[in-house]
């Protein structure tokens, strides 16, 4: 699996599928304690759905076994195969025997990762679950899309009242950036949505939290990277929005595709700004969609109203007496035996030149590069009582090797 939470997802399921044949299923997945997952391992496992990198890990250490692997499958397929994910996907492969069965699964599958998947199956059947009679249908399927050229300072408002559209149940909102989602996240709270948000930069157990808060409906926005593009199925997601344009066609089509499933309707709504026109323009060629012209759209203009049947009238904040989500800190922490941890503000800064550090000049390669003159520290001693710190060594001035007093120059 590309993701965690994905492999939690498809082990869940797993489980619920095995219940009377008695299947032992077992995820491993970066981000928890090993311990735990030695142990299940230990214990034996007829099923094991994880991540390469931890999988290789356990593997290296001895815990795992690859040689009686009978049957190999690759969620989300074309991650899985791409320049990221290959080198660890090739390790595995050559580990397992080579009589075995290779099945691969996406709802996308270029020419050049179905080129490149030949190398790991052997007489292969290429099953698309779709209906061809319809175009677009096995792209779009219940889904009522709507694409918008907005402009950046006027999105947190549009995303706003978005979210007050008649029938919304759980939203999920695409955001480019850990920052971006971060920033999304915090102003709809403050705008008194139930939201939380879901990226990389979160410890597995933050990420977990908002998942459940979000399956349980005590939240009801999810903001969150592609990291929770593929894959996750949640019941009841009525909106996706794309907040900033995403990267890809695949992108799009994994993105819009967590609402509107098994049949059931969905809206994704997309904003543009001036700098990503070019991009979308090849998604929407890609995809054969007719938005090559998005309309320039703001927070006031009555087609956004009409379109997605938000009430007139509507502002940028929620109404108190609709404020009936418990929202994320009614979901409980699950102690998971950590790894990661969740990025501190100084960690978030964005790299480069601080604007609050002390500039201090370089001085010459013959003088020291210690201040001339530093103000006297304390430091504590063994009782607790302040005591001069050790004064710093002074530099003889020296001339034609005699040393020179301050007072003679």
């Amino acid at each position: 699996m590309p993701t965690r939470e994905l492999a939690i997802q498809v082990a869940a399921d797993l489980g619920t599928a095995g219940k009377r044949t008695g299947s032992r299923i077992l995820t491993v997945y970066g981000g928890r304690a090993y311990e735990p997952q030695i142990d299940g391992l230990k214990a034996g496992a007829d099923v094991v759905v994880g991540t390469p990198g931890r999988l290789l890990d356990l593997e290296q250490q001895k815990h795992l076994s690859l040689s009686g692997v009978g049957a190999v499958v690759l969620d989300e397929a074309d991650k899985m195969l791409d320049l990221g994910f290959l080198p660890d996907i090739e390790r595995i492969l050559k580990k397992i025997p080579e009589q075995r069965q290779t099945m691969l699964f996406s709802a996308t599958m270029p020419s050049e990762i179905v080129s490149l998947s030949r190398r790991y199956l052997r007489r292969p059947t290429h099953v698309r679950a779709g209906d061809d009679d319809e175009p677009g249908q096995s792209t779009t399927g219940q889904i009522e899309q709507h694409v918008y050229r907005t402009h950046p300072m006027d999105k947190p408002e549009l995303l706003a009242r978005l979210l007050q559209a008649e029938g919304r149940g759980l939203s999920m909102v695409f955001c480019e950036t850990k920052r971006a989602c971060d920033k999304v996240a915090t102003a709809l709270e403050g705008r008194g949505f139930a939201a939380a948000a879901v990226h990389g930069g979160l410890g597995q157990s933050q990420r977990e939290r908002a998942l459940r808060a979000f399956r349980n409906g005590k939240i009801d926005v999810l903001v969150a990277t592609d990291v929770a593009a593929r894959g996750l199925d949640v019941d009841d997601v009525t909106h996706v929005v794309n907040y900033e344009c995403p990267e890809d066609e695949k992108t799009y089509t994994h993105r819009i595709g967590r609402t509107g499933r098994a049949g059931r309707s969905g809206t994704a709504v997309t904003f543009i700004d001036w700098q990503s026109t070019a991009r979308w323009k090849l998604i929407n060629t890609a995809l054969d969609l007719p938005f090559a012209d998005p309309e320039e759209t703001y927070s006031t203009s009555p087609h956004f109203f009409s379109d997605l049947k938000i009430p007139e009238g509507t502002k940028g904040t929620l109404a108190k007496d609709r404020r009936e989500r418990a929202g994320l800190e009614a979901e409980e922490i699950e102690d998971i035996g950590d790894t990661g941890r969740p990025r501190s503000e100084d960690e978030r800064a964005p790299r480069g030149r601080s604007h609050n550090r002390r500039r201090t000049r370089r001085k010459p390669s013959g003088e020291g590069t210690r201040a001339a003159a530093a103000p006297e520290r304390t430091e504590k001693g063994a009782e607790g009582a302040d005591k001069p710190a050790p004064q710093r060594r002074r530099r003889r001035r020296t001339r034609s090797g005699v040393e020179v007093n301050k007072e003679q120059d």
